[in-house]
Order: C-alpha cells, then sequence, then structure tokens
C-alpha cells in the first residue's frame, strides 16, 4: 500500500477568553480559532512497527521522539481500537514548537487522520474523538482543522465560517511552555476569571458571507487572556506585537495561544507580505510566515 500524507496546519486563537479553572485543575476557555497555510507534514508508511522519524528544518526542536504526540496519540487509539493497522511515521518539521500555534498537536491531530484512513474509520468515530482530547486539549480542533469557536477544554467545537484573512506569523524562537503560562495567570481551582455578566454580553460572531473587516471589529472586543501572562515569563513577546502593530495597513495584532507566536491581520497580502519582509530584515533569527488565515 503507498504512503499515505497528511498536513498538520498551524493553528491561530484569533481569541482566547479563560473562563475559569476547574475543581480538577483543568482550564475552561473560549477560543476563536483559525487555521495558517503554513503546516508541518506527516506521512504514514503502512508497517507492522509503530516508528516515527523526523527531519526538516526545525526536526531537532522536537526533543525525544519517544515524547511525542504523534507517537503518544497512535498508542492511545491502539488501545481503544482493537487490531488497529500501524506504520510508521516520518514528520517534516517546519512549524516551531512551544509556540502557541498547535504545532505538536497538529501532528498528533495529523497522525490520528492517517490511522483513521489506513483503518477506515470515520473522524466522527467517538474512539476517535476521545483519544484526540486524551492526547491534547487542542488535538480535538486540530483534527477537524478548520476554523470553530472552541469551548470547554477543547472538546466543544462550533465550525466557523471565516474569510481568508491576509496575515502575518512571528515567533521570536523562544519556547513558551503552556503550564508555565497557566500558572503564572494564578487561577485557584474552582476560581472563575469570567462571570455570568461577561458571558452575557460576549460578543455574537460574525456569520457566513463576514469580511475581514467585520471579523477584525468584533475580534477587538475581545483578547488572548493569555497575553500578560506569558508576556511576564518572556518579555520579548511585547517586542514582537510592537513590530507587528508598526508595520503599515495591521489592523489587529495579538499573541496566539500561550506564545510565543503572535500574529497580524492586514488589510490585503501586499500590505502582509510587505511587513513580512520588513520584520525578516529588521530580526533576522525570527521565525516569520505571511499568508492566510482561514
Amino acid at each position: 500500500m503507498p504512503a499515505l500524507i497528511e498536513e498538520g496546519r498551524a493553528k491561530v486563537n484569533l481569541s482566547l477568553r479563560v473562563v475559569g479553572r476547574r475543581t480538577d485543575g483543568y482550564h475552561d476557555l473560549e477560543s476563536v480559532v483559525a487555521f495558517a497555510d503554513c503546516a508541518d507534514r506527516l506521512t504514514l508508511e503502512p508497517g507492522e512497527e509503530l516508528k516515527l522519524t523526523t527531519a526538516g528544518p526545525l526536526a531537532a526542536a522536537c526533543g525525544d521522539t519517544a515524547d511525542n504526540l504523534v507517537l503518544k496519540a497512535a498508542r492511545l487509539l491502539t488501545e481503544a481500537v482493537p487490531n488497529l493497522k500501524l506504520g510508521a511515521f516520518a514528520l517534516d518539521k517546519v512549524l516551531p514548537v512551544a509556540a502557541g500555534i498547535g504545532g505538536g498537536s497538529a501532528d498528533a491531530a495529523a497522525a490520528l487522520r492517517l490511522l483513521a484512513r489506513l483503518n477506515n474509520l470515520s473522524l466522527d468515530d467517538p474512539r476517535l474523538q476521545e483519544v484526540a482530547l486524551a492526547t491534547g486539549a487542542d488535538v480535538p480542533v486540530c483534527l477537524l482543522s478548520r476554523a470553530c469557536d472552541m469551548t470547554g477544554v477543547g472538546e466543544q467545537l462550533l465550525p466557523l465560517m471565516l474569510p481568508s484573512m491576509p496575515s502575518v506569523m512571528v515567533n521570536p524562537r523562544v519556547p513558551v511552555a503552556t503550564k508555565d503560562v497557566f500558572q503564572a495567570l494564578g487561577l485557584r481551582n474552582g476560581e472563575l476569571l469570567v462571570g455570568a455578566t461577561d458571558v452575557l454580553e460576549a460578543p455574537a460572531w460574525p456569520e457566513e458571507g463576514a469580511s475581514t473587516a467585520d471579523w477584525v471589529d468584533v475580534l477587538a472586543t475581545v483578547a488572548n487572556d493569555l497575553e500578560a501572562p506569558a508576556m511576564r515569563i518572556e518579555p520579548v513577546i511585547g517586542d514582537v506585537l510592537d513590530s507587528l502593530r508598526a508595520c503599515a495597513g495591521v489592523k489587529l495584532a495579538r499573541m496566539s495561544g500561550s506564545g510565543a507566536t503572535c500574529f497580524a491581520i492586514f488589510g490585503g497580502p501586499a500590505e502582509a507580505h510587505a511587513a513580512a519582509e520588513t520584520i525578516r530584515h529588521d530580526h533576522p533569527t525570527w521565525w516569520v510566515h505571511a499568508g492566510t488565515l482561514s
């Protein structure tokens, strides 16, 4: 059987509200999630042995393959689905790690999609959904790999129709651990950050056919609640945001996820590409991608 290929697209949190911390220690969130046109590539060669090899410009940042979420997802699915067909995964890594854009989660989700194809499983199979959430909070939305309003701990997904928005993504090549950012947020078990009034006054997301400007107007009224604690851990995030906000044509700039990747939405692709070139020139060590979010 020929090798199967899937892309793990970068996830971008256009907004991220922390509703509170549950008594079990997990955080309830609400986030508008988009996906970028940059991605890792994962290949599956069907075979008897489950294994993973990594290559690509950022392969060295993946760490020990034994701890990779691709293998974690595959092993969990093996426990859930009897006689699961497996094989050898090969990951071409181009997305930064520990970057707030779900690189590892996108790779794990790509692995689950590949195994689903190999084993004739529907993506709606509840076992696949359970394994995705058990692998990581961002894996369910990455499994779907389309724009969603994500709530709960990541398991509740409401698909959204986003326009194709010109954007620039920037990572200063500084890893930020999600657990450290939530710890810096400082919520106790059972503590709410968002009250009933905030929920009632939450914005309604634009409907299908809305323009980029419509979305920017609404997104500007919410924020990423993890931005401030992440900046206390890595102040360079503030430098990235300043660089994006100084660019001509920028409509909105903020941090994605728990950082350190930040993004900006622009009025048109020419402005986005010009901004990316300026930032690359001024900060040659930073990872910069100009493209679209949708």
